[in-house]
């Protein structure tokens, strides 16, 4: 089993998707509820808004902290593969 793989920045990476699922959560009340297809769209959108910011601060940290001159091909060959989810 490989050894967990945590940086400074992941405890507020969880702290955003937490806030996004809540906010998830009550998007999913909105619906059930009734509201105004706008009103839902325009927060569904805020909802993806925060898991790409989520997203993309976990991309640029790895870049940040797991990568550097000395980075092997296969270093590389993972930021190649993690950068498609940008």
């Amino acid at each position: 089993m490989s050894q967990p793989h945590i940086h400074a920045s992941h405890p507020a990476i969880i702290a955003r998707l937490k806030r996004a699922n809540g906010h998830l959560r009550a998007v999913i009340g909105m619906i059930e509820h009734g509201r105004p297809c706008l009103d839902v769209a325009q927060q569904l959108h805020a909802v993806e808004r925060a898991v790409a910011n989520a997203k993309q601060l976990l991309i640029h940290d790895h870049m940040d902290h797991c990568l550097d001159s000395d980075s092997s091909d296969a270093d590389r060959a993972e930021l190649k593969a993690i950068t498609r989810y940008l």
